[in-house]
């Protein structure tokens, strides 16, 4: 079956594969669909053709899957943010895990290695302490609306999250089961209060308009709660009226912020900040620690599932007394203070400047004495000359980013040979790349998933690596 493009199908799903995709067979070829669970048989489009594998959009469900329930969001199938809701969460682990091992085994050849099930979370919904929703004037239509026979307008006042691979257009959220229920609430009430002020959304194509994005950030160990009001114009006593709405309807609101970004940018950092109400920040921790966490500062999204993840790198390293560790792509700190619990000392290695600016200042905040932080691309300063400078790792921690490790920091941690090594990943394909090329000179003992983000196809992922003893 040459399967061609624009060819509709049917389709049994057999497995799920990378990226949340469910996996068809037709004559051996693989048929990747979107939205499908293992066990559907399902009516697909082709729509992309390669040598060795087709991608189809999903038509219709002609005969679900034991394994399919209905999503609880009504945005589940547009939206994009919770793409696995049709799966229960325990397959969603299962299928993770699986996700994690068959990199690990089939990219980076590990057949020996012990992989563990998928460490779960223990909300579903509700454990973000962070959302970023979006304003335009211009919203994405459904696909009910588009198969409509007349006009369906869709100019307007928009709130919510951006379409997929759309920048104009805004998916106009009814609901949003992510963060705490006074995320949308507040986001419900800031889009009726625009539109019975007329006070204009953002147009991306015009670059004109007021309101741009409504960032929430709430702590979890705490009852702080931020609201960071993010403009393309600088009008004050507008904001200072809404704030004034916001307090009164939401008492939980203990900080309102507002970032003005009067560039092109579709980013919520404004070049300038104004605080509103309150201290302009939340305060939330991360094991014994305390961190201020400002409007654009890096934080862990899953506060509890964090210190879950942190724990398990912890025990990974096995820490002994008078041990030194290096933390390489350290980001705000929040893993190298959490390891300095049980460190003699610990320097941690980061790119981004204000980055390092924050970790320092998490440090000090912390009276955490013996963590360092220093500045640079690891393939330039991680060097026989800093480890001279302070000291040889007993212990090395790296968290890169998702494309994982420059092919020099891995050659360099190769001939450094440090004793114990612990790699975080957020995608375990480049973390199985790595893990590869360090099994030369390290035993890849163990790899623990931790799921991270719920009702996502995301799955973080934890190895202990040992230097072998030839």
């Amino acid at each position: 079956m040459a399967l061609k493009k624009g060819e509709e199908v049917t389709l049994e799903i057999e497995s799920a594969a990378f990226r949340g995709k469910g996996v068809a067979k037709v004559d051996g070829l693989a048929v990747f669909v979107y939205g499908t669970a293992p066990g559907d048989i399902v009516k697909a489009r082709i729509i992309k053709k390669k040598k060795n594998y087709r991608e189809a959009k999903l038509l219709e469900v002609l005969e679900p899957s034991k394994d399919r329930i209905t999503p609880k969001c009504q945005h589940a199938n547009v939206c994009g943010g919770c793409s696995w809701q049709h799966v229960p969460y325990a397959k969603q682990l299962e299928y993770k895990g699986q996700q994690v091992a068959d990199h690990i085994i089939r990219l980076g050849g590990l057949s020996d290695t012990v992989i563990h099930p998928a460490m779960g979370s223990e909300s579903e919904f509700y454990y973000r302490n962070k959302m970023e929703y979006s304003f335009a004037n211009r919203r994405w239509l459904t696909q009910d609306e588009i198969n409509k026979d007349e006009f369906v307008d869709d100019s307007g006042f928009a709130a919510g999250m951006h379409a997929p691979g759309r920048f104009d257009k805004i998916l106009n959220l009814n609901e949003c089961h992510l963060q705490r229920k006074e995320s949308f609430q507040i986001l419900d009430f800031v889009r009726n209060y625009c539109i019975q002020h007329n006070i204009p959304p953002f147009d991306a194509i015009k670059h004109e308009g007021f309101m741009r994005h409504l960032m929430i950030r709430n702590s979890f160990h705490t009852n702080d709660f931020m609201v960071n009001l993010v403009t393309y114009q600088d009008d004050q006593e507008l904001i200072k009226k809404l704030s004034h709405e916001l307090l009164e309807k939401f008492p939980v609101i203990t900080t309102i912020v507002n970032n003005i970004n009067d560039t092109k940018s579709p980013t919520s950092i404004g070049r300038v900040e104004k605080v509103i109400h309150g201290p302009g920040y939340i305060v939330d921790k991360i094991g014994n620690h305390t961190f201020k966490i400002h409007p654009n500062a890096f934080f862990q999204t899953n506060t509890a599932q964090a210190e879950r993840l942190y724990e398990t790198a912890r025990q990974f390293a096995d820490l002994k007394d008078g041990e030194i560790v290096y933390d390489l792509y350290c980001g705000v700190g929040t893993l190298s203070l959490f390891m300095s619990q049980k460190a003699e000392k610990v320097l941690g290695i980061e790119l981004v400047d204000v980055a390092v600016q924050n970790a320092n200042f998490n440090a000090k905040e912390n009276n955490v004495e013996n963590v360092s932080f220093i500045k640079g691309d690891m393939k330039d300063v991680f060097t026989q000359e800093m480890v001279d400078k302070f000291g040889a790792p007993d212990v090395l921690i790296t968290d890169p980013p998702r494309a994982g490790m420059h092919p020099d920091v891995v050659k360099r941690l190769k001939e450094l040979k440090v004793p114990k090594l612990v790699y975080v990943s957020c995608d375990s394909s480049t973390m199985a790349r790595d893990l590869k090329e360090l099994a030369e000179v390290y035993d890849v003992l163990e790899v623990q998933p931790v799921d991270m983000f719920p009702q996502t196809y995301h799955v973080e992922a934890v190895a202990k690596l040992r230097l072998k003893q030839f």
